[in-house]
């Protein structure tokens, strides 16, 4: 059974998984600069957990910017991939933001933009080189 927890920065055990995820994902299998997946906005970021029976799985988080809101640090570990979580985490998050009448946006890596596309996404401008990966900068568009 899968669910999702929106979790907080002060919850130490929440957030350990969370960053485990994050390290496993960004730093270990995409080889991301460790100094750049940790940041200052760690702790004024929304933080979401996913649980596959009991078992930490994937993350995300949001914040809000001068542009509005951010979805960002979206991974769900290699052995809990193609079961739906990523499209159920960009679902709750979704879900969470909408109410707050922001525009929505986040940089997704190349092959992860057909999972935001599904979700109301489009792509704008140009293929940009963050840590090391090309993006698309993605707005949200449409419900």
């Amino acid at each position: 059974m899968i669910h999702i927890a929106r979790i907080y920065f002060n919850e130490k055990a929440d957030i350990e998984n969370a960053f485990s995820i994050r390290r496993k994902v960004f730093v270990e299998e995409q080889r991301v600069d460790p100094e750049l997946e940790y940041d200052e906005h760690e702790s004024i970021s929304t933080h979401y957990l996913v649980f596959d029976n009991d078992i930490p799985c994937g993350t995300a988080r949001w914040r809000k910017t001068p542009k509005g809101i951010k979805l960002e640090r979206f991974a769900v570990l290699p052995e809990h991939r193609k079961k739906g979580i990523g499209d159920l985490l960009v679902q709750k998050v979704l879900e969470d933001v909408l109410p707050v009448n922001l525009p929505i946006y986040l940089h997704s890596q190349l092959r992860a933009c057909s999972l935001y596309r599904r979700h109301g996404f489009a792509e704008e401008g140009e293929i940009f080189v963050e840590a090391g990966i090309e993006h698309y900068k993605m707005r949200f568009v449409t419900h």
